[in-house]
């Protein structure tokens, strides 16, 4: 894992007068997963056919798998997939057809064809529906089927466009563990979604694309932390509790109905510590406890500063 799988700088594009991307730079790791998040019209998908090579740049440069994007192009493409929105197979072919069209697209020889295609119908667990038309493939299968065929070209980096969109809840786990085996092997995954959660499981680091221009990126916990309202909230079995808990820390937000308090904090092992130090010394009795962080809604309402985008739209 040593090393960038893509490097961009200063990346600019502009169409008339209009600003798109406004001086990208990203870093993003081998075998790692990386999302890049972003409201409706804020460059994201600018920003991924830029680094795919299906868009020049005005300005800035970009590496991907050791190959510069404007001078080594074909390069790039043979070391990159590319799954989009919407599953690009040809329904009127079987599954394996469609395997077997890639692998003679990519001109690798029948028999090497005919072996990676096997490969990936079990690895996806397609084998019972290989033989029939994709046409008749459910939204998981078909979204499986089309990771399937940008793995025949054996890619160092995937770049993927939504791969969830539509999918019901066990289909998107079942995406969610393909990805993270790819990553396991040591494949690069750079993802874009409209699903918070995903990115919060699958991405070792995110980035928030808004209006052209990275306004945040880092872990997922390190981004929560940019934002306030992390707090403890302390359950009490009776109002005497209660009451006595309000006067120890007058900084919480009590709710009468339900026994609690609201107090503000990070939610350290130190700040709970010293707070329930606090509560131990004036003889007060915690029933219940518990720590909140903003997540990564919080989060991303909170960078682009619009409540009403729709997270993850084109």
């Amino acid at each position: 894992m040593n090393g960038s799988a893509i490097t961009a700088s200063g990346l600019r594009k502009a169409y008339k007068d209009k600003i798109v991307l406004d001086g990208i730079d990203l870093d993003v790791r081998t075998g790692t997963v990386f999302a890049l998040l972003g409201p409706n019209g804020a460059g994201k998908t600018t920003t991924v056919n830029v680094l795919t090579t299906l868009l020049t740049p005005d300005a800035g440069t970009v590496v991907v798998a050791g190959h510069d994007v404007a001078t080594e192009t074909t390069a790039v493409r043979a070391a990159i997939g590319v799954t989009g929105q919407f599953a690009a197979v040809d329904d009127l072919l079987t599954g394996e057809e469609n395997l077997l069209l890639m692998a003679d697209l990519l001109h690798l020889p029948k028999a090497e064809g005919r072996g990676v295609a096997r490969r990936l119908i079990d690895r996806f667990d397609l084998a019972e529906a290989a033989g029939e038309p994709a046409a008749s493939y459910s939204g998981g299968m078909r979204r499986k089927l089309d990771l399937a065929m940008t793995l025949v070209g054996r890619p160092q980096v995937i770049f993927l466009d939504e791969p969830t969109t539509g999918l019901d809840p066990r289909s998107r786990r079942t995406m969610w563990e393909i990805i993270r085996e790819l990553v396991a092997d040591g494949t690069t995954v750079f993802l874009t979604t409209q699903y918070l959660e995903e990115a919060d499981q699958l991405a070792g680091r995110i980035a928030v694309l808004d209006r052209g221009r990275l306004v945040a990126e880092g872990t997922s916990d390190e981004l929560k932390r940019r934002v306030p309202g992390s707090h403890v909230r302390l359950r009490f079995t009776g109002r005497d509790e209660l009451d006595a808990a309000a006067r120890v820390l007058p900084g919480s937000t009590r709710d009468d109905e339900e026994l609690t308090l609201r107090v503000p904090g990070d939610g350290g092992v130190r700040s709970l510590r010293t707070l329930l130090d606090r509560l131990d010394a004036h003889s007060v009795d915690v029933g219940e406890l518990s720590v909140h962080t903003p997540d990564l809604d919080d989060v991303f309402l909170a960078l682009t500063g619009d409540a009403n985008k729709e997270i993850g739209a084109r």
